[in-house]
């Protein structure tokens, strides 16, 4: 069995794949068809089994399924979805499942792997960059230059914008996007369980009728705005949420980048820009240290929100039930706000 290297986070990630990988091949050597940790015995039920790598096409799947499929989340509450790896437990949840459902791009690497180990599998598989027109991540005046993607002598907050020639997996935090996705995967449960395939395509379309009422509160919040200018003191996995409501954005790092410690000219920059817009908060992503964009509130004399990329969720958040719907409505709360108010 030949498993791909590669060197870097993305590669370790990869090679611990390939090792579970082995290790979950003995273990169904020696136990048969042994099921994920978690799941129940689907004998005697219809249910279809599906995996999921991370919170967005969970709850896509759990909206548009509800009781038909027997649903897994391979990110557990509460991680940080750029430092998941695989255990031999989930490499055996993606072998046995109906549908397995996962973002694509590099950060998805050991994904391939595992598939190309098991060429005969029975599941059915979605790659969510395949479901939208994809961009590159972008890197923007005052962002930390990423290793490997340098333009040049120009000082933070003299570059223009550039590709940094890695595509941008965080397709689902446009609405819109979401709702191809949506679509795609509706496509792929009635395709997997015939039976229920008009449960599934009524789901997804009244699914997809609260997301475009959410694009729709988005649009109206931007177009009455004060300013159209984000500033994160984080990553910024939001390329496809700015470009569909025309928003500027300036950030520590790009959304994927393993940075987290920017230097002292971006952190200058951004407390520069902060002051200059004079926006009423300092942006974070869910889940992620708030040392930056603190440190820049404080410098810039204003507040610090989290606004959503629903990566994951917090282990509270989902004993509670919060939604990739409820978190993008907070996420327009706090739009609005940040676009508005003064500081």
């Amino acid at each position: 069995m030949a498993v791909r290297l590669m060197t870097g986070r993305k590669g370790k990630i990869r090679a611990a794949a390939g090792a579970w990988l082995l290790a979950g091949c003995i273990l169904l050597t020696g136990c048969g068809l042994e099921k994920s940790a978690g799941s129940e015995d689907k004998a005697g039920e219809d249910r279809i089994s599906v995996v999921t790598t991370i919170f967005p096409q969970y709850d896509f799947v759990r909206q548009i399924a509800g009781d038909k499929a027997e649903l897994k989340m391979l990110l557990k509450p509460g991680e940080e979805s750029h430092s998941y790896e695989p255990t031999p437990q989930d490499i055996i949840a993606i072998q046995n499942c109906d549908v397995f459902i996962y973002v694509g791009g590099e950060n998805d690497a050991w994904v391939e792997d595992i598939l190309d180990s098991v060429p005969d599998a029975r599941m059915r598989t979605l790659k969510l960059t395949d479901c939208v027109e994809t961009v590159e991540e972008e890197q923007v005046q005052g962002m930390e230059e990423q290793p490997g993607h340098s333009h040049g002598q120009e000082e933070p907050g003299h570059e223009e914008a550039h590709s940094v020639h890695e595509t941008d997996e965080h397709v689902w935090t446009s609405p819109e996007n979401a709702s191809l996705i949506v679509e795609q995967i509706a496509g792929l449960l009635s395709g997997t369980d015939p039976a229920n395939s008009g449960i599934y395509e009524e789901n997804a379309a009244a699914y997809q009728e609260e997301l475009e009422r959410l694009d729709r509160e988005f649009r109206e919040i931007v177009d009455k705005a004060k300013r159209k200018t984000l500033i994160f003191g984080d990553r910024f996995p939001f390329r496809y949420f700015a470009d569909a409501y025309g928003l500027e954005y300036y950030a520590a790092f790009p959304g994927c980048a393993s940075d987290t410690e920017p230097s002292a000219a971006t952190m200058a920059f951004l407390i520069r820009k902060a002051k200059e817009e004079k926006v009423p908060a300092i942006l974070k992503m869910e889940l992620s240290s708030d040392n930056i964009a603190r440190a820049v509130a404080e410098a810039a004399g204003t507040d610090v929100k989290v606004f959503y990329s629903c990566h994951n969720l917090s282990a509270e958040q989902f004993e509670n039930g919060e939604t990739y719907l409820s978190m993008m409505e907070e996420n327009a709360r706090t739009l609005e706000e940040v676009l508005n108010e003064c500081p």
